[in-house]
Parts: structure tokens; C-alpha cells; sequence
């Protein structure tokens, strides 16, 4: 049954009414195990709850409406490799990246043992390439999910990366961004790996030709030894000169691929050992969401409250905020993960959905957001959710500073909590801003696994809730299309047929070239 059309959905807009004076100081006063209450642990991961617009009566209808919106067998669907990707027809199983060999019996034991049979081949590979001195520096060309995720994830593991290698991550078809990392290689100290599941994405096979031509013009002449490809399309790649090739199947969706063979720069980067470990934190994480009760289930928790705070509370946003620099790609992945997979308007069976999906996800690392952003978070006329994660453990020595990183964090949560009261207007805060507080005792390729997992199964489960589809993306399409022709245009000149803004922009633009 669709959410608004649950008895459960009608009785939290009730609740919600009657919750519009809801104040995060009172709760904490009359309920002393709030704290407590409202926090748990989840594989690798510690959240507290507790600041949120959120008690405990709420948490019951919102676990209501997932009995009645069926999460739990929606979930079930997910991994018994039932085709949920209605749309695409197509299975949802970036989980099995993760599972271990020989875990699975059945139907899903032949796919499981491809998975291991082609990380064994891409761990070879990445294992000969750090024993390789001469390669120093390794370039990732892909977009969206094939940069993204491998991109957080090397700067993430920062602290596990061999001496002696650079990596580089090239996306934006906009030839600045290629040009400034060429303009500090060799040609034969350098790996190029090439993200393309077709092989025909615009943007990445743009840079790769590019890089061919640099490569060349460089001096380099073998191509199979300094470019590998990352596809299905083994036949274009062989045509590009490519002899390398790791591929990964139609059910690993893009922003979803960091555990396969697109995570080959963090294999390189980290070693074999580290991306295992990597695997096994994710594994952790996705045996919670599957058994834990949904009660005590943090995925579920934060999915729900995602729906809460979308829909009944109408809070539109929501910032992140990682209070470690080596965290600071993680927004940017989050948005796509989010804003990818649940910005959508009509639910599975194409319907119009009268109630809103995705909210918009941006932020920034502390202690950074705090002289920018933050201002309007504290005394902004719109109130905004916002979630810390911060790690216990530094890995450096440096004196007080992270002991100084983590009392602004925590600081933070509470200055937005209780507010301050001032009557001349200007230093009032109002408080009762709510926050999530994330924390790993380390950051370390399992933890870093663990969060990541964490976040796609929240965004699974206030998919589902909404009834909507969260593994296609129709979206980035229409513009794809229309930039072909355009492209077409900017040589000819020719606006027939073109609305009369796109004409004057094409005409503008040809003039000035």
C-alpha cells in the first residue's frame, strides 16, 4: 500500500498537528534517559537520536508506517535478487559485492561466485600495480557513481594509501579540469583507468580520448600496459587499445558501484587487504539492516526519520556535516546517492505522488561550515536538519587539535539544541534546531565500509516507504539527449526548430567563438 494511503500516514499528519510545539529543551527535562533512549549501536557506527524533533511515540507511528508501507519484505526482495528495478527490470544487488565467497546457496550462489572470481582477478591487478615502481601516478576517468564513490573513499583512506603513488580524478567534460592534472604527469609513470559500464558516456570517453592523445603526443606507445578499463563493453575498449578489462553487471547501479570493479583505484590505493576490509565493514552493516528489528534497526531508524521530517514537518533539507578532513568528499557522494536515487515524482507504477521525496543534501566539513554556513543553521528563518559524524581517533600527533576538532562538534549540536536567549534581538538564538550525531571510533576501511552502507540502506528505505523506485535515474537522460544536439548546432549554426532562448544562447555563443 502507497504511504498516504495508509491509516498510519493519516495518524502521523494527526500527531504532527498536535507536535508543532514540540521543543528539544522540554524533552530533554522530562524524559532523564532520552539520551540513552534515543541512541544505539550499529556495526562500526554510534548515533544519537536524541536531538532530534523526535520522541518516542513518534517512532512507533513511524515504524507503524513501515509495516503498512511493507519495508521489511520490499527489503527481503532486495536480497533474494528479486527484480525491484521495476523500471529497468533489473535486480538490486550491490549488496552481494559485499557478501562473503561461498556465503549463498540457490540461485544467487552462481552471480556470488562471479563477484569473486572478478574481485580476485581486479585485487591481482591493483596488487601488481603498487608493486610497480615506476607507475607514480594513477588517474581515474569516469563521472557521477564511477567518480564519486572511488573518489571519497581514496581520500577517505587517506592514512591506508601506499608511498610513492599519486591518484587523480578526472569527471567534468570541462577540458580545465583534465589539462591541470596532465600538466604535472609523465607519460610512462602514469595509469590511466577508464570508468565507463558502456564505454560510451560522453563526458568520460571525451577525457579518455584526450588522454589517449596526451599519452601519444607524450611519447607512450603502449597503450595496453598504461590504460585498463573498468566496463562491460570489452569490444570498445579492445578497439580503444585497452587490453585490461574488469566489468561488473546490469545490477550494480552507478552510484552504488563502489564495491565493484569501479573501486579499483581504491584497491590500488589501499592494498587487496584494505579493500576486503572495506567489503567486510559494508557486509556488517547490510547483515544489520537485514535482521536487525526494525525497532533497533539504525537504517530503518534514519530512513524514517527522513520521512518525518520530509513530509510531516516539512523541513526540505538536510546539511552534513563531517567533522574530519579526510570526510570532506562525503557530502558531495551523499547528494548523488540521495538526490539520485529518491528525487522523483511519480511512485512505482508511474503515478503522481501528491507528497514530496528527496530533500536537497549539501554541506561542508567542520570546523569549516562553521564560518560560513552555520550562520544560518543557528538563526536562519528556516530550520534545517543537520547530521555530524565525527571520528573518536585522530591519526596524527598533532597536538590539541583534535581534541579541539571534537569540542566544536559536539559543541555545535548543543549551541544548535539551546539556543540562547538575547532581548536585544541580534545574538538570539532560537534553539530546537535539530541534529543526528554519527561517530566511529576510527576511520578505517571497515568503519568507512560500514558508514557508506549505512547511508544506502536509509536512502533504500525512505524509497520504499514513498513507493517510488530508487535504482533508475530517467532524470539525467533528457539533458544528455539534448546536448548531443546542441553539439550538432555550435558547428552549423543551424537554430531551426530551437525555442527562442536556446537560439539566442546557441547564436551568443557561436558569436563569441
Amino acid at each position: 500500500m502507497r504511504c498516504d494511503h495508509t491509516p498510519a500516514w493519516q495518524n502521523l499528519k494527526a500527531h504532527a498537528a498536535q507536535s508543532i510545539s514540540f521543543d528539544l529543551r522540554t524533552a530533554f527535562a522530562q524524559d532523564a534517559h532520552r539520551a540513552s533512549s534515543l541512541s544505539q549501536t550499529a556495526p562500526h557506527v554510534f548515533a544519537d537520536l536524541s536531538k532530534n524533533h523526535l520522541d518516542a511515540a513518534t517512532e512507533a507511528l513511524l515504524q507503524e508506517l513501515a509495516r503498512q508501507t511493507g519495508l521489511s519484505e520490499h527489503r527481503d526482495a532486495m536480497f533474494r535478487g528479486e527484480h525491484i528495478n521495476t523500471t529497468e527490470d533489473r535486480a538490486v544487488m550491490h549488496w552481494l559485492l559485499r557478501q562473503p565467497e561461498g556465503s549463498l546457496t540457490g540461485e544467487l550462489a552462481k552471480p556470488l561466485a562471479q563477484v569473486h572470481a572478478t574481485l580476485q582477478t581486479m585485487l591481482a591487478y591493483a596488487e601488481t600495480i603498487r608493486a610497480d615502481a615506476q607507475i607514480t601516478d594513477v588517474v581515474n576517468i569516469g563521472i557521477g557513481g564511477s567518480d564519486l564513490g572511488p573518489q571519497m573513499a581514496v581520500v577517505a583512506l587517506q592514512d591506508f594509501v601506499i608511498e610513492g603513488k599519486r591518484f587523480h580524478f578526472v569527471s567534468n567534460v570541462d577540458g580545465h579540469e583534465l589539462a591541470a592534472v596532465l600538466k604535472g604527469l609523465k607519460a610512462e609513470h602514469t595509469l590511466f583507468l577508464i570508468a565507463s559500464k558502456t564505454f560510451t558516456t560522453l563526458e568520460t570517453m571525451t577525457n579518455a580520448r584526450s588522454a589517449l592523445g596526451w599519452f601519444q603526443a607524450q611519447g607512450g606507445s603502449d597503450v595496453a600496459r598504461h590504460f585498463a578499463a573498468l566496463t562491460t563493453n570489452v569490444a570498445a575498449a579492445t578497439d580503444f587499445g585497452i587490453t585490461t578489462t574488469f566489468g561488473f553487471w546490469d545490477w550494480v547501479g552507478g552510484r552504488y558501484s563502489l564495491w565493484s570493479a569501479i573501486g579499483l583505484p581504491v584497491a590500488i590505493a589501499i592494498g587487496a587487504k584494505g579493500f576486503r576490509d572495506l567489503l567486510a565493514g559494508a557486509h556488517a552493516m547490510d547483515q544489520h539492516f537485514q535482521t536487525a528489528p526494525l525497532v533497533q534497526n539504525l537504517p530503518v531508524r534514519l530512513g524514517l526519520l527522513d520521512v518525518w521530517y520530509r513530509n510531516f514537518l516539512n523541513y526540505t533539507s538536510r546539511s552534513i556535516a563531517p567533522y574530519h578532513s579526510a570526510l570532506r568528499r562525503v557530502p558531495a557522494y551523499l547528494q548523488q546517492l540521495e538526490m539520485e536515487s529518491n528525487g522523483k515524482q511519480v511512485d512505482r507504477n508511474g503515478h503522481a505522488l501528491p507528497y514530496g521525496t528527496s530533500p536537497v543534501l549539501w554541506g561542508e566539513p567542520g570546523t569549516n561550515g562553521q564560518h560560513a554556513y552555520f550562520q544560518m543553521l543557528h538563526q536562519g528563518t528556516d530550520v534545517v536538519p543537520l547530521e555530524f559524524i565525527a571520528v573518536k581517533k585522530p591519526t596524527h600527533s598533532l597536538k590539541d587539535h583534535h581534541e579541539l576538532l571534537l569540542a566544536n562538534v559536539i559543541a555545535q549540536a548543543q549551541a544548535l539544541m539551546l539556543g540562547q536567549a538575547d532581548e536585544g534581538g541580534h545574538k538570539h538564538f532560537p534553539g530546537n534546531r535539530p541534529s543526528t550525531f554519527l561517530l566511529l571510533d576510527e576511520l578505517t576501511p571497515t568503519s568507512f565500509g560500514a558508514l557508506i552502507a549505512l547511508q544506502e540502506h536509509r536512502v533504500f528505505v525512505s524509497g520504499a516507504v514513498w513507493g517510488i523506485n530508487s535504482f533508475d535515474q530517467w532524470g539525467v537522460e533528457l539533458g544528455k539527449v539534448l546536448a548531443k544536439d546542441i553539439h550538432a548546432r555550435m558547428a552549423s549554426g543551424d537554430v531551426t526548430g530551437l525555442d527562442p532562448s536556446t537560439a539566442a544562447l546557441l547564436a551568443s555563443m557561436n558569436a563569441m567563438r
